[in-house]
């Protein structure tokens, strides 16, 4: 099963960036990584017919620990970022990316992760939070757990 991961966010805003760095760290590995930063929509053009989607983005929440990684899966993906949980991104990266599935049944039909880091900062500036750089090595070993097992299958 071929693995697409997106890496999105803002390394401008600190711990925004955490996806665009944990995105980098894996296409260094060799990983098949878009990076769309703040723009879902780039993955229409880019797209190839992956089965499988991993997502890597910071998340806002008042409940949970910053640094905390959460890891949700297919409908659960919409479901609780909805709620609890928010993407710094969601208006436009989740409901984009519900927009783009709707459009491309290939899309529709993937297997969808979302790795989510807790933020403590959402500011300018370009470093981490020591909770998000932290959680930087365990995102990165998630999702090649992830990508390894779709691979062997």
């Amino acid at each position: 099963m071929r693995t697409l991961i997106l890496a999105l966010g803002n390394e401008l805003m600190k711990d925004d960036g955490i996806g665009l760095k944990a995105g980098r760290i894996l296409s260094e590995k060799g990983y098949n990584v878009l990076e769309v930063g703040t723009d879902i929509f780039m993955l229409s053009a880019h797209y190839k017919g992956e089965e499988r989607l991993i997502i890597i983005d910071a998340i806002l929440s008042e409940k949970l620990e910053p640094g905390k990684i959460i890891h949700l899966r297919g409908e659960e993906v919409f479901e609780k970022l909805k709620g609890e949980i928010r993407s710094a991104h969601f208006m436009g990266a989740i409901d984009g990316l519900k927009l783009l599935m709707a459009l491309d049944e290939r899309l529709a039909k993937a297997d969808i992760h979302f790795i989510g880091v807790v933020a403590k900062e959402v500011d300018l500036g370009m470093e981490l939070s020591e909770e998000v750089e932290n959680a930087l090595p365990k995102v990165v070993e998630l999702v090649e757990k992830l990508a390894e097992t779709e691979s062997r299958n």
